[in-house]
């Protein structure tokens, strides 16, 4: 006698019925059945629980903040992201993180550790909020590190950025948008898949600029959309004044500054229109995992490297002690 899949794991259901695994109520749903402007609506409202204070980008430009240690630390964090395939969320991510993080406690500009330290911690856990495969802690210490921090040491870094992030990891970011607004001006679907994907390059191409960070998700969103419809013929008339009825919220004037910002990218790289012009409804990613094998024994570092890497411990460092004694008062 066969049995069925439904009886096969009846036992395994907690009070649902099984016939749910048998597939023959289930309805034919596509994206169409969603309300997508309701669900960007909600983004909208929450888009600013997720982003450092308005005057962020001003502490850089008074040089309150070292706007090239920023620019280093989240160069390295794409240098991770190319190697290992991740993608484009996790590092932007690990930059959102950062940039929070950095708002709320600050950083020295004359340590380099604490910052590297940072961004390790940052990036480790966007991929661990995004990512299938994670490479180790030790593994993820690549691309011209100068200091290599034990486990220990990185999750009580990510530990500390949790507690300071109030455990808000799920951020509102421009990727959240690109695919509604893409298809905004592209109803036929033929070009949507070039459409998302021309604009995540030129957001990635962006993130180091911390003058990007004055304008919300949603406005880099319809500003790179925009930028990347630039390059399709069909689409040479779109411009702010439609961008702007996308969602609520938007503004002409703050996105046309935004392409203004986003306009300077690397031209555009043919071969991609032969990529994404095979599937425009799936764009399939290719992971690639490497692991790299880093030696932890000091002396074997030592001889087999340049450069000189370092062990810290955590506690040495101010964001430790400044969060007990706020814990304490």
């Amino acid at each position: 006698m066969s049995l069925s899949s439904s009886d096969c794991f009846s036992d395994l259901l907690c009070g649902e019925d099984s016939g749910i695994l048998s597939g023959d109520d289930l309805p034919e749903c596509s994206s169409d059945c969603f309300d997508f402007d309701d669900s960007i609506s909600e983004l909208v409202v929450q888009e600013r629980k997720f982003v450092p204070g308005i005057d962020y980008v001003e502490r850089f430009q008074s040089q309150a903040l070292d706007a090239s240690a920023r620019e280093e630390a989240v160069a390295w964090i794409l240098k991770v992201q190319r190697f290992y395939s991740f993608q484009p969320l996790t590092a932007y991510l690990s930059v959102n993180y950062l940039d929070r993080f950095i708002y709320c406690r600050g950083f020295p500009v004359a340590n380099g550790w604490p910052l590297q330290l940072l961004s390790v911690a940052c990036l480790s856990l966007a991929a661990k909020m995004e990512e299938p495969v994670v490479p180790s802690i030790i593994d993820l210490q690549i691309e011209g590190v100068k200091y290599i921090f034990e486990p220990k040491t990185i999750r009580r870094m990510e530990f500390l950025v949790l507690s300071v992030l109030d455990w808000r990891l799920r951020s509102v970011t421009p990727f959240s948008f690109i695919g509604s607004f893409a298809r905004k001006i592209d109803s036929t679907r033929t070009y949507t898949g070039f459409l998302i994907s021309r604009a995540t390059q030129i957001i990635l191409s962006n993130i180091q600029e911390a003058s990007l960070l004055e304008y919300w998700p949603s406005c880099i969103a319809a500003a790179t959309i925009l930028r990347a419809a630039s390059d399709l013929s069909n689409f040479s008339l779109i411009n702010a004044d439609h961008a702007e009825s996308w969602c609520d919220g938007l503004s002409k004037e703050m996105i046309t500054k935004c392409y203004t910002l986003v306009q300077g990218v690397i031209p555009l790289d043919q071969s991609t229109t032969t990529k994404w012009s095979k599937s425009t409804k799936t764009l399939a990613r290719v992971r690639v995992t490497t692991r790299v094998s880093i030696e932890s024994n000091d002396s074997s570092s030592s001889s087999s490297s340049p450069l000189s890497y370092k062990r810290r411990k955590l506690n040495t460092y101010s964001w430790v002690d400044d969060d007990k004694r706020s814990s304490s008062s």
